[in-house]
C-alpha cells in the first residue's frame, strides 16, 4: 500500500508559512540543499527542477495532493500544472474544469484513501495546514524540514484542525549546518 507523506518546510513554532501564505523566510540555500535537490527531487515543481538542472526520478513520489491556496500560487504565475512530472490532484470545491492532467477533488479523504489502494510510489502531501489537518488520520509518514526560525504566527502544521491525537514514532533526524533539520516520522501502529 502507498503511503501519504507530508514532506514541509516549518519554523521552529510550527508554522508552514506567515500569516500571508508567504515562505520567504525558509533558507533556500545551505548544505541541506543538497539533500533537498537529491533525495526530495520528486517534490520540486517541475519549474523549478528544470531551473536547477535537477531530474526528479519519481522513485520517492509519484503522485502529489495540493490545497488549492498552493495550487493558486502556481496558477498566479501562469504555471497550470506545477508538478507536471507527477500526477496532481488539488482540493478544492471549485466547479470549474480543471487544466488537462489535473484532477480537483471536493473529497480529498476519499481520493487519498483510494489512491493509497494502487501500486506505485508515495503521494507526496505538498500542502497546504488546513489541507493536512483534514488528511491526519491518512497521513502515514512526516518529514519536516525545520528551520532555525520562528514565525510568531502563520499558517500551522496542520491548519485549524480540532484536536486530533495522532501519535507518530521518530524515524530519523538529519541536522545541517544551515541550521535546518530534516525530521522523518512514521505514523506509530
Amino acid at each position: 500500500m502507498r503511503e501519504l507523506v507530508y514532506y514541509v518546510a516549518t519554523s521552529i513554532d510550527g508554522y508552514i508559512a506567515a500569516p500571508d501564505g508567504t515562505y520567504d523566510a525558509f533558507p533556500i540555500v545551505g548544505d541541506h540543499m543538497d539533500v533537498q535537490l537529491g533525495e526530495f527531487a520528486d517534490a520540486l515543481p517541475a519549474h523549478v527542477a528544470a531551473a536547477l538542472g535537477v531530474e526528479p526520478r519519481g522513485d520517492r513520489f509519484d503522485t502529489v495532493i495540493q490545497g488549492w491556496n498552493s495550487y493558486r500560487v502556481a496558477l498566479d504565475v501562469g504555471i497550470e500544472r506545477p508538478y507536471a512530472h507527477l500526477r496532481e490532484y488539488v482540493a478544492t470545491s471549485r466547479r470549474d474544469a480543471a487544466p488537462q492532467g489535473v484532477t480537483y477533488t471536493a473529497d480529498a479523504l476519499a481520493t487519498v484513501r483510494e489512491l493509497k489502494q494502487e501500486d506505485g510510489a508515495g503521494i507526496y502531501l505538498c500542502g497546504g495546514g488546513r489541507l493536512a489537518g483534514s488528511l491526519l488520520p491518512e497521513i502515514d509518514r512526516l518529514i519536516l524540514k525545520r528551520s532555525p526560525v520562528v514565525f510568531g504566527a502563520g499558517i500551522p502544521l496542520f491548519g485549524d484542525v480540532p484536536y486530533a491525537a495522532a501519535e507518530f514514532r521518530p524515524v530519523s533526524t538529519q541536522s545541517f549546518d544551515s541550521g535546518v533539520q530534516l525530521v522523518e516520522y512514521a505514523r506509530a501502529g
